[in-house]
């Protein structure tokens, strides 16, 4: 801690990022344990949590992540999907294709930025906000895959038709970015994606995952 931060400010801080990592929620006492501070400066910390919703507790006193913090979360959106339009853009006109970066929303993916390539005679019109399941789709497999093999990196993913008749599509995880879970791909009109697309799209998924570090 410098004299600049504020002491309360970063412990209040440190409680969310505990409560975000667990599933089950974290009791008084092992907030206490792990914050290394007595229990009445947590009870303050959940109190001042709870009156801006971004802390709940359950019937058995367990503190969990409020709703709150989702009213912050979309605004993060703006600021994601600037982060990665550069790469988007250069994506789409190098394949000729539709290009997007796609998160997690709950057991949806969401597409927050889309770019269409400029010189094509056509190309699939594929617009930000479009959502559809985590299970269908090149999008959302491709983040259903790094879930599934966290301990290497993953490949990329193409499919054809699952959301669009006649559509094929290709997409790579973004590995590395803290609090951010998604996925880079392009969407075009062909029975089968060109070889050289996947190992491209995997480079614009690790320039997107710099430019949000």
């Amino acid at each position: 801690m410098t004299a600049e931060t504020s002491q309360t400010l970063d412990r209040g801080l440190r409680v969310l990022k505990l409560l975000a990592d667990t599933d089950h929620g974290l009791t008084v006492t092992e907030l206490s344990n792990k914050l290394g501070v007595n229990r009445t400066v947590v009870y303050r910390l959940l109190a001042t949590l709870e009156q801006h919703a971004l802390v709940r507790r359950d019937l058995g006193g367990r503190a969990r992540v409020g709703l709150g913090v989702l009213r912050l979360g979309r605004q993060v959106h703006p600021l994601v999907r600037e982060a990665a339009l550069p790469a988007l853009r250069s994506l789409a006109e190098d394949i000729g294709a539709t290009a997007h970066l796609t998160l997690v929303d709950g057991t949806e993916a969401l597409a927050v930025a889309v770019v269409e390539p400029t010189w094509t005679d056509y190309h699939v019109a594929y617009r930000a906000g479009f959502r559809h399941p985590l299970d269908r789709g090149a999008a959302g497999r491709a983040i259903l895959a790094a879930r599934q093999q966290s301990l290497e990196e993953p490949g990329y993913t193409l499919t054809h038709g699952e959301l669009e008749a006649g559509a094929s599509g290709a997409a790579a995880p973004l590995l590395g970015v803290t609090g951010v879970e998604g996925s880079v791909g392009v969407v075009m009109l062909a029975d089968a994606v060109p070889e050289r697309v996947g190992p491209r799209v995997m480079d614009a998924a690790r320039e997107v995952a710099e430019a949000l570090r």
